[in-house]
């Protein structure tokens, strides 16, 4: 455990104006699953992690980005739909592979 967190979400919510000529995060409500996410896990009680926007991680154009330290581990999400899995993943540390963000 680092900082008193045993798991750090970061989710992109990265904005790009309308005509930018790459996607964007934001633009696929990645903001408002991130705050759906900490309500969930607040109501949950998972202990010790953190969930918070980051700026943009690289990766737009594959869907939602997000990544969890400290195993540094990549997910493309869709939405609020990958919550449970998001949890399990928060809570037990088990990787849903199925998000797996692809190389």
């Amino acid at each position: 455990m680092t900082n008193g967190y045993h798991h750090h979400m970061f989710i992109c919510s990265h904005e790009r104006p309308p005509e930018a000529s790459r996607e964007c995060c934001a633009a696929k409500e990645s903001l408002a699953l991130m705050k759906a996410l900490k309500f969930a896990a607040k109501q949950e009680g998972v202990p010790s992690i953190r969930v918070q926007k980051s700026g943009c991680l690289g990766q737009c154009e594959r869907g939602i980005s997000c990544v969890v330290y400290p195993e540094g581990v990549w997910y493309t999400l869709t939405g609020e739909e990958n919550i449970p899995d998001l949890l399990e993943h928060l809570r037990f540390g088990t990787v849903a592979e199925h998000l797996l963000m692809e190389e």
